[in-house]
């Protein structure tokens, strides 16, 4: 009779349980349905119309796929999104590189790696528009600082911002150094969490420095690793504000972005319904990339 009691109290808790968890996500929920939910599916219903924002008076005309199939034989789509895939791909492999070494030469509770950590958080913590401004700046041809530093060595000026060679690459470059640190922090807290038993059974052992990385840390940061990737992956994927204020786009299409030509259709030509298609698409390829990226976390873990 005690076990059924004890079953049956066990049933309740775990039943009021839920209904507690519910109750605290209910607000964050609805917030979010808002905020996120209802915009999302107004795009949705907005894609299949014609709508000029800048007409007065004008009135929503549907036309069923026209945008999407105009999405699809847009050259400019076909450019910005071999752009954006290029960016995410090389800043991301870059940041990840450079955020783990650096998490593993930081990897200490000293405090000089606690400063130096400190020091290395600055670019994560300001503004993008401000980072796009300053490096905007310091690339700058004639004035800039880092072409009046590379005169030093006998290299002339470098037109960073306005030659389609370099345009790609400066941004880059501005993107890793503001979001590498973000990967050192969380590699740094990875590389604490490892079981320390292994790696001085290995140093026991007679283990190399490159063994040990390889065989051992690696294979075990790996799943923190995939996530890392997938949110940098999806993050610069929607990169907008640096690259809109240091090249916006240009010159030509050679930094144009998806989310930088989303936000010309929708409010500097005022192609609404068009810019909503655009908007979808994007959706649902980083809903694709995403759920691609948690698989392949499953199978890490096993």
């Amino acid at each position: 009779m005690s076990k059924k009691n004890n079953t049956q109290g066990m049933l309740k808790k775990s039943k009021s349980d839920k209904v507690a968890s519910w109750c605290f996500m209910l607000p964050t929920m609805i917030f979010l349905g808002i905020t996120a939910l209802l915009p999302l599916l107004y795009s949705l219903y907005l894609s299949f119309f014609k709508l000029k924002l800048n007409l007065p008076n004008a009135i929503p005309e549907f036309v069923g796929l026209q945008n999407y199939i105009k999405m699809l034989t847009d050259e400019t789509v076909r450019t910005s999104t071999l752009n954006t895939l290029f960016f995410a791909i090389i800043s991301v492999a870059l940041e990840v590189i450079v955020g783990l070494f650096v998490a593993m030469a930081l990897c200490s509770d000293k405090m000089w790696a606690k400063i130096a950590t400190s020091i290395f958080l600055i670019p994560t913590i300001m503004a993008p528009v401000a980072i796009g401004t300053l490096w905007r700046m310091m690339l700058d041809s004639t004035t800039g600082i880092i072409n009046y530093f590379l005169s030093f060595f006998g290299i002339p000026s470098i037109t960073w911002l306005s030659s389609p060679k370099t345009a790609m690459f400066a941004v880059i470059l501005v993107n890793v150094w503001q979001l590498a640190p973000w990967v050192t922090i969380i590699c740094a807290a990875g590389l604490k969490a490892l079981p320390q038993d292994c790696l001085e059974a290995a140093c026991v052992d007679g283990a190399s420095n490159g063994v040990i990385f390889r065989k051992i840390i690696l294979p075990m940061v790996a799943p923190l690793l995939t996530i890392v990737v997938m949110l940098r992956f999806v993050d610069a994927f929607k990169v907008f504000d640096t690259v809109y204020v240091m090249t916006n786009g240009g010159p030509g299409t050679a930094t144009e972005m998806l989310p930088n030509y989303i936000y010309k259709q929708g409010l500097r030509f005022f192609d609404a319904g068009y810019s909503a298609a655009l908007a979808i698409g994007f959706v649902v390829v980083m809903t694709v990339v995403t759920i691609g990226f948690l698989k392949l976390r499953t199978k890490l873990e096993a």
